[in-house]
């Protein structure tokens, strides 16, 4: 992949390595190693004024492993993960599938690189179903045409949008919403985003950062996140920074601060 381009199921994919990107970034804070000199150039940066990215970059992954397995664990089967990112172990499918191995997990995200490297979130039980989806979440409608090849709408689904929605800020609310008007009842929406209420003046300058190199991002209070879920009913602890909900003694042996969060995180159940 040295000149930028690869090829995945014969479709060919640029991955534009010399602009970064924060899929790419996302998986420096996290210790991997797909990801390329811009990305760890701008890592390096939004990390210069912002030194809580990798903190709450693993904050946010260990969110997304409670709430998927308080959900199973509470009788949902199917899931439905957009902007899943470049797969770092364990997964959401991983999670879901170890507390019902029958578990169904449609994994959704427009970015080239983690189409190269979606079989690795393909390796599921044999009594499950995992699939990847290359799509785009400001198109939820054929988004959700695709994921209704494995999902039964008719069955409730927990659908997970962590850490994407603050790089479509103008779009949102309108694909919340239009995604959440297709969910039946009892579904879950699981939903983290960048918040400014706890680092101001270093949450603005990672912005700035972003903006920079050419990424739209936006931090929302805690009033504005919880607009996300109007209309369902939040799960207890309801709007909280993504390390407080419902920590594990995994998690409080190595405490996250608000501020090394910087998310915030709630789980809202359609009535």
């Amino acid at each position: 992949m040295t000149d930028g381009t690869a090829r995945s199921d014969d479709v060919e994919v640029n991955l534009d390595i010399h602009l970064a990107h924060s899929a790419r970034m996302y998986d420096y804070y996290l210790g991997g190693t797909t990801n390329f000199p811009a990305d760890r150039e701008a890592a390096g940066r939004a990390l210069a004024v912002f030194p809580y990215a990798r903190s709450a970059a693993r904050a946010n992954r260990a969110f997304m492993r409670r709430s998927t397995r308080l959900l199973a664990e509470a009788g949902i089967r199917q899931f439905l993960d957009i902007g899943t990112g470049i797969p770092t172990s364990p997964n959401l499918h991983e999670v879901a599938q170890s507390v019902s191995p029958d578990a169904k997990v449609v994994y959704a995200d427009n970015d080239p690189i983690v189409l190269l490297h979606a079989q690795a979130l393909l390796r599921g039980t044999e009594q499950g179903v995992t699939a990847y989806v290359q799509a785009d979440v400001r198109e939820p409608g054929a988004l959700l045409d695709s994921a209704r090849e494995v999902l039964d709408f008719t069955r409730p689904i927990a659908l997970s949008m962590n850490a994407l929605l603050h790089f479509v800020p103008s779009e949102a609310h309108r694909i919340t919403e239009g995604l959440k008007e297709q969910l039946p009842g009892g579904s879950a929406l699981v939903i983290s985003h960048l918040t400014q209420d706890f680092a101001a003046e270093e949450t603005e300058r990672l912005i700035q950062v972003y903006t920079a190199a050419g990424t739209a991002v936006a931090a929302l209070t805690r009033g504005e996140f919880g607009e996300f879920f109007t209309g369902w009913d939040l799960m207890a602890p309801g709007v909280v920074a993504t390390q407080r909900w419902h920590p594990t003694p995994e998690d409080e042996a190595e405490p996250v601060t608000d501020a090394e969060a910087s998310c915030y995180g709630a789980v809202a159940i359609r009535p």
